[in-house]
């Protein structure tokens, strides 16, 4: 864990340095600059192909968003972090659990790859994987869950899970249900 800690925090310092000197003569709180850090944050509303049922949602890969249709035609669209190359997968499935501050075991396969990982972080902890929310899908290990590493929103580094900000899985937390239909592809929707 002090190794995973160090690292973080050197990844945080570098990353002070670099919104700190974007900031240049503008005044910002310590606040501002965790929050900019930490919440993330960022959906938004979009037009979406009408095929798709109000309630589901499409995780698209491609685009490395995911789509909750809210209405026919409408979409709000999350930015997410994707499975590296080996870790891919698609298919149709369903929210099968929701919980909030969810503690996080790593799988066997995990820590043989990286022994120095904990064998278990609990819920809430700072340095938890899964962030303040998850969606467990199916019967399976993956979920769409927070982060403890908002930086990698954005890039192909999960071993399978989807990863959002913390702020925007709470937003999808509070808008969907067990049962909700999840379809997760590698088809692009950046058109419409």
């Amino acid at each position: 864990m002090p190794f995973l800690f160090k690292l973080r925090s050197a990844v945080v310092v570098a990353a002070l340095s670099v919104t700190i000197a974007s900031l240049g003569s503008t005044s910002a709180s310590a606040q501002d600059l965790f929050d900019f850090l930490w919440s993330g944050g960022s959906q938004s509303s979009v037009a979406f192909s009408p095929k798709y049922e109000p309630g589901q949602i499409i995780v698209s890969f491609g685009d490395r968003k995911l789509y909750h249709i809210h209405s026919r035609g409408e979409a709000t669209s999350y930015p997410i972090a994707v499975p590296r190359q080996q870790s891919r997968w698609s298919g149709v499935t369903r929210i099968s659990q929701k919980r909030v501050n969810p503690g996080w075991t790593p799988t066997p396969e995990m820590r043989r790859e990286n022994p120095k990982l904990p064998a278990h972080v609990p819920g809430g902890h700072p340095l938890n994987p899964l962030g303040n929310r998850a969606l467990y899908l199916g019967s399976s290990l993956y979920r769409i869950h927070g982060t403890d590493a908002p930086w990698t929103i954005g890039s192909a580094v999960s071993k399978g899970c989807i990863r959002m900000y913390n702020e925007d899985a709470a937003h999808l937390y509070a808008r969907v249900n067990v049962g909700t239909k999840v379809t997760v592809t590698w088809k692009t929707f950046t058109s419409y």
